[in-house]
């Protein structure tokens, strides 16, 4: 997967191309990332992005003009890159924005596995240009319901979850699939040496070496930590029915009495 990012602080990125998953991957050429600065493609001594909004008010907004220009050289190195490959893959341009779509988990697995590369788009100040959006954005995502300084920490969340998903990133591609909100539940809880910590144990059944069992409690512990704590997600799963209610669910909760 090629990731391009258009953003006005391009060494906030180290933070994913050097650390953790996504900088082993990046190492490893399994995903190549590189970012494009919009102050690069101005023309004035200032190399201006920003000006005041038209009507007035706080703040100032992101212009389109350098936007276009650095998304442009984005989706070029894009191309070119995959072109050297022999091959020519879609591009998905992604705008950060506390006005778009929440990201879930279902819309990660989905860009995981869509074959696309990608193009983020992080705003600054009170935003960006709405004609660059309505003209050039595909998708509009939001991580919550609340204001960040700038989209570049978005960029790197929803980077991250795509591409810790990515095959061959992981040591173990189970680890991902038993991560809370893969299977519509959250995670159960973990636990690991020493067996006693400040008087509290590890549950027995962990210790026993009965995987059926170890995986029965692990299901269990899912399902009552989701009940207590996101049961909004149980009641999504419910009503989607099909693949989002397996049988096994549905019979545990059935004798919960709870539907």
């Amino acid at each position: 997967m090629n990731i391009a990012i258009v953003s006005i602080f391009p060494e906030m990125f180290e933070a994913i191309s050097r650390y953790g998953v996504s900088g082993r991957a990046i190492s490893r050429n399994e995903v190549n990332v590189r970012c494009f600065n919009p102050r690069d493609y101005t023309e004035d001594r200032h190399r201006t992005v920003d000006e005041r909004p038209y009507g007035g008010g706080p703040g100032m907004v992101m212009m389109p003009e350098p936007l276009e220009k650095a998304l442009a050289g984005a989706t070029d190195w894009l191309d070119s890159f995959t072109q050297r490959q022999g091959e020519r893959r879609a591009i998905k341009v992604v705008y950060l924005s506390p006005q778009g779509e929440k990201l879930k988990q279902q819309k990660v697995n989905e860009w995981a596995d869509c074959g696309s590369d990608f193009v983020f788009i992080a705003g600054r100040y009170e935003g960006i240009d709405e004609r660059f959006v309505e003209l050039f954005v595909d998708c509009e995502i939001s991580i919550g319901d609340y204001v960040l300084s700038g989209g570049e920490l978005a960029v790197m969340v929803v980077i991250d979850a795509i591409v810790r998903l990515l095959p061959g990133v992981l040591g173990d591609e189970n680890s991902a699939r038993e991560d809370s909100f893969m299977q519509g539940l959250l995670d159960c809880p973990h636990y690991t040496r020493p067996t006693d910590y400040r008087g509290r144990g590890v549950p027995k059944v962990l210790l026993s070496g009965d995987h059926a069992k170890i995986a029965q409690w692990r299901f269990e512990q899912a399902v009552e930590r989701t009940r207590r704590r996101r049961p909004d997600l149980l009641v999504k799963k419910s009503e989607t029915g099909g693949e989002g209610w397996d049988e096994r669910l549905a019979q545990y909760m059935r004798g919960l009495k709870i539907k």
